[in-house]
């Protein structure tokens, strides 16, 4: 691969993980569980790769403003906050488990076709550290990444593709059939579970 070229590729996916800087609070428990879950990751990748530490600082200094803002006063704190933390880590635990299991899938399949983590990163156009962190749900695969995947290796778009949505994504869905006032499609519950 030409050394421009992946130059470009190895910066676009460092400015990903990057965009942790931009992110200027924390505004639920479900970002809590998931920034707490990325601060877990980071600290080993940061073994890697040192210029991730400040990425990682500011992750945690998100973490911290969030935690002293809604739990720091044990007198504020409600039976749903509580509920509300328990069922987001539940969420993101599951995510967990599907990232965990897509990852063994898609490793198994490399293995019977003599492919590593890295061959497949060359196949999508990703550099090592990026592959590692799509594997390891760092960052999010692309629909076209994941077709790819799907082509090449044979695995059922199903084993590939998350079956939940992200809580942003749900939230924006409540907030627009509100806004389309359909009762019927209120009462679809599944779409918010």
């Amino acid at each position: 691969m030409d050394l421009k070229i992946k130059e470009k590729i190895e910066m676009k996916e460092l400015k990903n993980i990057r965009e942790i800087n931009s992110i200027e609070k924390l505004d639920t428990e479900y970002d809590l569980q998931k920034a707490l879950l990325l601060d877990r990751k980071l600290r080993l990748m940061i073994k890697e790769d040192e210029s991730l530490k400040p990425v990682r600082k500011r992750l945690r200094k998100l973490i911290k403003d969030y935690e002293d803002k809604h739990w720091s006063d044990s007198t504020k704190i409600t039976d749903r906050q509580f509920l509300d933390a328990e069922k987001a880590e539940s969420d993101v635990n599951n995510e967990q488990e599907f990232i965990r299991q897509r990852k063994d899938i898609i490793l198994k399949k490399l293995k019977s076709f003599d492919m590593n983590q890295q061959e497949l990163g060359q196949l999508l156009g990703h550099g090592k550290t990026y592959i590692s962190e799509l594997m390891n749900g760092v960052s999010k695969f692309s629909l076209k990444d994941l077709l790819i995947i799907h082509h090449v290796l044979k695995i059922d778009l199903e084993k590939l593709i998350p079956p939940f949505l992200q809580n942003e994504t749900k939230e924006n869905i409540k907030q627009s059939i509100l806004k389309l006032n359909k009762p019927k499609l209120r009462n679809h519950k599944k779409i918010f579970s």
